[in-house]
């Protein structure tokens, strides 16, 4: 599929659809857990299809997962039945434990299932783009590192950051060309933790690793989102930007209609009602109120997708999820006819 011209359609329909990351409420429509869910490539793939059938997305989407190439070079991975699994521990803390940090094969912890289940979904999944998954460059190197421990030695220590950084990468390419020679469309890269840096380090630890994958796999047929949910990322757009993504996906504490205003039009930006605050909340209203409230701000911008500000709980009500789209449709359908009548 050309998604460069995928891209530009979707500024151009008048038939605007929702988007957001959407995947592991399955769960509650295969009657599983999300344990199950993340160790078995068939029960992820079957759950892509039918949250696509569902729910009239621009695209389907699998799973957000944080830890599956922490995993892979060996973190020590926790799985939770209601949650995603989490990276526990600190696997490098010395110059000779990164210099001596071995690039995992493709299959090494669950890598293997994340890329049998994309090829299963492909299977399954026909009538819209797929984009996978992954984690950013810097998000991976920190719960190698430790979340708050790499954030001090980015500046204590730059070059200790900077060795675990390259290995990231390196497994990164290789890990999204498989995806990408599979047959994914996409992939959505979560780089969360650069939002807490300044600008300045933001582009030395962060925004260049991103920017060297995604020159060497980004194609007319294969596209990079890049997803960060920190706080007053609108005041680091040049970092953003300079990561050479085509979409962007941002969470529920950025101000949307700022970032519409300063990013270009010709690319896709995307969010951001809270999954926490709104989507896990136990009022439709306060669904519809807040789902409205956004659409209202950034209907005027043809490149906006309306979207979660991260990815839907396993546990969020179904109710409020239906609410989203069903707001949504009637929202671009009132605005529609607005416009044949004006």
């Amino acid at each position: 599929m050309n998604m460069d011209a995928w891209i530009r359609q979707q500024i151009a329909t008048q038939d605007k659809k929702a988007m957001p990351l959407l995947s592991y409420p399955a769960v509650q429509l295969l009657f599983i857990n999300v344990e199950d869910l993340v160790k078995n490539a068939g029960e992820m793939a079957l759950g892509v299809r039918l949250i696509a059938d569902r729910y009239n997305m621009p695209f389907a989407t699998t799973y957000m997962d944080l830890s599956v190439e922490a995993e892979a070079f060996g973190a020590k991975c926790t799985y939770h039945q209601d949650d995603i699994p989490t990276i526990t521990g600190q696997l490098v803390e010395t110059i000779e434990q990164a210099e001596a940090l071995e690039i995992p094969e493709l299959g090494a912890g669950r890598t293997g299932i994340v890329l049998d289940s994309l090829k299963k979904t492909l299977m399954i999944v026909k009538d819209r783009p797929v984009f996978a998954n992954c984690t950013g460059p810097f998000s991976m190197a920190g719960r190698l590192m430790d979340v708050n421990e790499i954030l001090l030695l980015s500046y204590e220590e730059p070059e200790l950051v900077h060795a675990v950084l390259e290995k990231c990468t390196q497994f990164l390419i290789k890990y999204i060309r498989a995806m990408k020679e599979i047959g994914a469309n996409g992939v959505i890269m979560a780089e969360p933790l650069a939002g807490l840096m300044s600008v300045g380090p933001m582009h030395e630890f962060s925004s260049n690793y991103v920017r060297r994958i995604i020159d060497e796999l980004q194609s007319r047929d294969f596209v990079f989102v890049y997803h960060n949910c920190s706080n007053a990322i609108e005041k680091k757009v040049d970092a953003v930007m300079a990561t050479g993504a085509r979409m962007f996906h941002f969470g529920d504490r950025a101000n949307m209609w700022e970032l519409l205003q300063t990013l270009p039009s010709d690319v896709i930006v995307m969010g951001n009602i809270s999954p926490s605050a709104v989507f896990m909340c136990d009022s439709t209203y306060k669904m519809a109120h807040d789902t409205q409230t956004l659409l209202r701000q950034c209907l005027g911008f043809d490149n906006f997708m309306i979207s979660s500000g991260c990815d839907i709980p396993a546990n969020t009500p179904i109710e409020n999820i239906d609410k989203f789209f069903e707001v949504i449709n009637l929202g671009y359908h009132k605005k529609r006819l607005w416009d044949q009548i004006n």
